[in-house]
């Protein structure tokens, strides 16, 4: 900072401290930069940021320091050459497909049990844009083919898990299809994490997340990523100037925090899950569960393979045998230590009644086609003893 001291005391109220140039020290961990502007000495190295040819901080709405250093973790841990985040991860979902080519007059083709709200922007928001959507069964490719064959489709969008069927993606085979016919291929890895697989390195275009769920990890902060290449990176950042939904400073440091604990939680989550969903599964109560881990899950050895024997996710799907979505609310209000919440990925065990929160805007029509009944719940697993989950939800099966 230029010398202030023949300054009026209300100019240096205003001024002092501030701007301080680097010193001969980093700090460990990253700092928060809450500023929205940034100055320059010389203002030709200003218009050289705004012109793309030196890297610099110009406007909270283009880029921050904090923001850009979580950027660079999802970057390397996705084994992506760039990553954009965003201030949620539908903002996420709907920034990839713009700049992946969706507009009015092309073609969508997405995995018909895709989260309730990516499902209602597709067929909501996008088809009332003149946006032909084609939902299809992901794990049937022949079906996938024709759809990308007819719509001539600009991409193909699917989940590595879906939510909360936990349908796991071919994601080498898709992006092969994808690609033969012209399409971008964009995966939401929400529920995978890059701990379980990285899409980029299997062919896919773009890796999305909703960094609310298990990239952060502990339910304090809305956000969302994408890990792409430098070049789809561009289109993003360029489209994020315009709509305007960036991740600000406070919740891009909480994210970047959550982050440097993913693979312990994940470890610990998975192991937790495989033993519940084994549990559940020999359960009079329980008529069928969804989890990747079980022997009997139709995607079982291709989740083995994909994942590398590091886990199934940490999330899975269970139908009370006969229960109507009453006798769901007794048992979601019976449960202890089994939270109520509409999220997942916390370092919490969180359920969820799919039929009347993420897929709520949903036609009963389309949740039939989909599969979820009204006895349909959704557990994400937490971090917390493994005994504990069971007996929470012994007792409450049993009321």
């Amino acid at each position: 900072m230029k010398n202030l001291s023949d300054k009026s005391f209300q100019t240096r109220a205003v001024h002092a401290g501030e701007r301080v140039p680097p010193a001969d020290y980093t700090p460990v961990t990253t700092p928060i930069w809450p500023s929205v502007g940034y100055l320059y000495e010389s203002m030709d190295d200003l218009d050289a940021v705004f012109g793309g040819a030196k890297h610099g901080q110009i406007y909270l709405r283009y880029s921050n320091p904090t923001t850009e250093a979580f950027e660079n973790a999802i970057a390397d841990l996705e084994m992506a050459e760039a990553a954009q985040a965003y201030g949620s991860g539908m903002a996420a979902i709907h920034a990839s497909l713009l700049a992946a080519g969706v507009k009015a007059g092309t073609s969508v083709v997405a995995a018909l049990d895709v989260y309730g709200a990516t499902f209602s922007l597709l067929r909501s928001l996008f088809k009332s844009l003149d946006v032909n959507v084609r939902m299809v069964n992901v794990t049937d490719h022949a079906e996938v083919e024709t759809a990308l064959k007819e719509t001539h489709a600009v991409v193909l969008f699917v989940e590595s898990i879906s939510n909360p069927l936990l349908k796991v993606a071919d994601i080498p085979a898709l992006a092969n299809l994808a690609h033969h016919y012209g399409a971008s291929f964009l995966v939401d890895n929400t529920f995978a994490s890059p701990y379980l697989v990285n899409p980029l390195k299997l062919g896919a275009d773009f890796s999305i997340h909703s960094a609310t769920k298990y990239l952060s990890g502990h339910g304090d902060v809305l956000a969302g990523v994408v890990a792409t290449s430098k070049e789809n990176k561009s289109k993003l950042y360029e489209l994020n100037k315009l709509v305007g939904g960036v991740l600000g400073p406070f919740e891009a440091w909480l994210a970047l925090r959550g982050l440097k604990t993913l693979p312990l939680r994940m470890k610990q989550q998975c192991q937790n899950a495989q033993q519940v969903a084994e549990w559940l599964a020999k359960h009079p109560r329980v008529k069928k569960v969804n989890y990747p881990g079980l022997s009997d899950h139709p995607q079982h050895a291709l989740a083995k393979s994909l994942f590398e024997d590091k886990g199934y996710g940490g999330v899975l799907s269970f139908e009370i045998a006969g229960a109507d979505k009453a006798q769901v609310f007794r048992f979601m209000e019976s449960l202890t230590i089994c939270l109520p919440a509409t999220t997942l990925g916390d370092v919490y065990s969180l359920v969820l009644h799919p039929a009347t929160s993420s897929h709520r805007s949903l036609t009963a029509e389309e949740r039939a086609r989909v599969g979820i009944p009204d006895g349909l719940v959704r557990l994400s697993v937490g971090i917390e003893s493994a005994e504990d989950i069971l007996s929470d939800l012994e007792s409450a099966l049993s009321k």
